[in-house]
C-alpha cells in the first residue's frame, strides 16, 4: 500500500484575501473608509485565518473597534470588548476641557465610565491625577480595568457614585459623567453598530434623554470639591435643560461647543 502523503491529514491552509478583495467586501456592505479600515484589520491580523475571520465579522456589521479590539481615543489605543460602549470621537473634545481644568495631582472620577476612555485620556494629559471610575456594565468595568492600569486607576462596578468609596465626598476636583443622552424613543434610530452591538444601558437616556444626568447632577455637589467641577456631554437641544439640571444641584452651569467635532459640553462648578 502506498504512504499516504504527509499533508493529506493536514488542514488545508487559508488563502491569504488580496487587500483589493478584503476593499471590496468592506465596501459592499456600506464600509465608507473600506480602504483604512482594511489597512486596519491587516496590521492588526495575526495570521490569513484571523484576518478572514475579522473581515467576516466586520462585513456581518460588527463594529470596527469590537472586531479589532481596540478603539484609537485621543492617540490611545482604548481596549474594547464586544459589548462595550465605543468611545466617540466627539467626545475628545470633553476630555480636553477637563484637561484645561485639571491640575497635577486632581482627584478626578470618571462616572458612566465604559471603556475607560475618558479616564485613561485625562490621566495621559494631566500628571498624577488620583483616578477612579465606575459603571454599571461588568463588561465595561472588565475593560477599563485593563485600560487605566497605567494611570493607577480604580474601577468601581455599580450604579453611578453607589460604588465609589465614601472618602471621596467632596474631594472630587473633576468629575466626568459620560452619561447616556439618547432619548428612549430615538434609539432604535441609531446606526446598527450602536444599537444592536452596545449596552442599550449605555445608550438610552429615558424619555427626554436626561434621566441619567438628572440622577447625577443632583447629587454632584455632595461630591465635588470647593470649586470642583462636573462635566458631561449633551446634544446642543438639550442644553437649556442640561443646564437646568445642574442649577438645580447647587453648581454654577455653562456650557461649550465645538462645530467642527460636533460636541457640546456642559461644565458645573460648585462655588468655592
Amino acid at each position: 500500500m502506498a504512504p499516504s502523503s504527509p499533508t493529506a491529514s493536514a488542514a488545508s491552509p487559508i488563502t491569504p484575501l488580496a487587500p483589493s478583495v478584503i476593499v471590496t467586501r468592506l465596501r459592499a456592505a456600506g464600509c465608507v473608509f473600506a480602504e483604512d479600515e482594511a489597512q486596519l484589520l491587516a496590521d492588526t491580523a495575526r495570521d490569513p485565518a484571523e484576518l478572514a475571520a475579522m473581515v467576516e465579522r466586520r462585513v456581518s456589521g460588527r463594529p470596527l473597534e469590537h472586531v479589532l479590539g481596540w478603539a484609537e481615543f485621543r492617540g490611545l489605543r482604548i481596549a474594547v470588548d464586544a459589548g462595550v460602549f465605543v468611545p466617540r470621537r466627539r467626545t475628545e473634545f470633553l476630555v480636553q476641557q477637563a484637561a484645561a481644568l485639571a491640575g497635577p495631582g486632581a482627584v478626578v472620577v470618571d462616572l458612566c465610565c465604559g471603556s475607560g476612555a475618558l479616564g485613561a485620556a485625562l490621566g495621559a494629559a494631566v500628571a498624577g491625577i488620583e483616578l477612579h471610575a465606575a459603571d454599571i456594565d461588568p463588561a465595561a468595568v472588565r475593560c477599563a480595568r485593563r485600560n487605566i492600569a497605567d494611570a493607577g486607576g480604580r474601577v468601581y462596578e455599580g450604579d453611578l457614585y453607589e460604588p465609589l468609596p465614601g472618602a471621596l465626598q467632596g474631594r472630587v476636583d473633576v468629575l466626568l459623567a459620560n452619561v447616556p443622552y439618547v432619548p428612549t424613543e430615538e434609539v432604535g434610530l441609531l446606526p446598527p453598530e450602536a444599537r444592536i452591538h452596545e449596552a442599550r444601558v449605555a445608550l438610552d437616556g429615558g424619555a427626554d434623554g436626561l434621566d441619567v444626568l438628572r440622577r447625577v447632577t443632583a447629587d454632584a455637589a455632595r461630591w465635588l470639591a470647593p470649586g470642583g467641577r462636573l462635566l458631561f456631554e449633551t446634544s446642543e437641544r438639550q442644553v437649556p435643560y442640561a443646564l437646568d439640571a445642574v442649577a438645580d444641584g447647587g453648581l454654577v452651569a455653562r456650557s461649550v461647543s465645538d462645530e467642527e467635532m460636533y460636541a457640546t459640553v456642559v461644565i458645573g462648578t460648585r462655588p468655592a
